[in-house]
């Protein structure tokens, strides 16, 4: 999400928090460390992540905001984009907020961040093929109008069910949001409305993956996360995940074969965080066993739960303290007078 310059005042701060930052990512790292840095100069403000499961070790990302119609693979072996997408058909993308993968390798890209805080009057999906080989090229995107039943709103979390194929966005309120689903099937001709199917309390929710098997539902915020255990779309907290401390932590997703949860930030060189999924996992989406075939149509329903990370980094509640009073400032300044 696009933010106003940092007012002098916080100056201090902002440096404070950048020193600090830089001593913890010299520590020691207390969980996996497969993560990789996007070394692409034109990427400064991945927003979205998702794993391909045609190119292993490849991950889907994008900007946010206006930097136009276009998509990353990024080699986590290298760090390096190995293909560039150009979108076509879908206009001029507004505010980019995730990406996902659906059933037969189709992309999702969600357009769908309202940084004028949920007051347009809709919102767009495009859906696209993943290509099968990984070069520079053009490709058709199918754009789809979403609205909200309940008015407009802010998202940065949109999720594909990879058994269904049904959509699903998650909006971001500093309150806590609530979960939407799609049609059955999107239309390229109408408006799509998107329906409440349940609430996340205590989560300003920035990103959203579901597990390979569809069995499981991560939602991500700043400083915090929370797996959820699906249950037809009766989404129930299973448990509170380790989240990384990062600049701006924006885009979440699952490794393909369900034992890792990937963690991605904003910002230029941005780095991308591995954490063991707890219990190693629900399994990979070729192991043709999930709980979680239905559509997920099941009413209104109640996720309990928090948005704090389950474990600090030692030596790292400095910097999350610096962090919060910066971030915290920041969006008191952006509010109107």
């Amino acid at each position: 999400m696009r933010r106003r310059p940092l007012h002098p005042f916080l100056a201090g701060f902002a440096g404070l928090a950048a020193i600090l930052l830089a001593a913890v990512s010299a520590a020691p790292a207390v969980a996996a460390d497969d993560g990789f840095t996007m070394k692409d100069p034109r990427i400064t403000e991945s927003s979205g992540l998702a794993a391909s499961r045609q190119h292993p070790g490849v991950y889907w990302t994008h900007n946010d905001s206006d930097d136009g119609a276009f998509l990353y693979a990024v080699d986590s072996e290298t760090g390096e984009t190995v293909a560039t997408v150009t979108m076509t058909g879908v206009g001029t993308p507004r505010d980019v907020e995730a990406i996902s993968i659906g059933p037969d390798n189709r992309l999702y890209v969600g357009d769908i961040g309202d940084n004028l805080g949920g007051t347009w009057a809709y919102v767009w999906i495009y859906e696209l093929p993943e290509p099968k080989e990984l070069t520079d090229q053009t490709i058709k995107a199918t754009q789809y109008v979403v609205k909200y039943e309940d008015g407009a709103r802010d998202a940065e979390a949109l999720m594909v069910h990879p058994k269904t194929g049904r959509v699903y966005i998650a909006d971001k309120n500093e309150a806590g949001g609530s979960l939407y689903e799609g049609p059955a099937e999107l239309s390229a001709s109408g408006t799509n409305v998107f329906k409440k199917v349940a609430a996340v309390p205590d989560l300003e929710v920035t990103d959203g993956a579901f597990s390979p098997d569809g069995k499981h539902l991560a939602l991500r915020a700043y400083f915090g996360a929370i797996l959820y255990d699906w249950n037809d779309g009766k989404i129930k907290k299973a448990e509170r995940l380790s989240v990384p401390l990062q600049r701006q932590g924006e885009s979440v997703t699952f490794t393909t074969d369900g034992s890792t949860i990937m963690y991605g930030s904003e910002g230029s060189g941005s780095t991308v965080v591995a954490r063991d999924v707890p219990g190693g996992g629900s399994g990979s989406d070729g192991s043709g066993s999930s709980s979680s075939d239905g559509d997920g149509s099941s009413g209104t329903t109640q996720a309990d739960g928090d948005g704090t990370s389950s474990t600090v980094k030692v030596g790292a509640l400095a910097v999350a303290g610096a962090v919060v009073v910066v971030w915290g400032f920041k969006r008191l300044l952006r509010r109107p007078s």
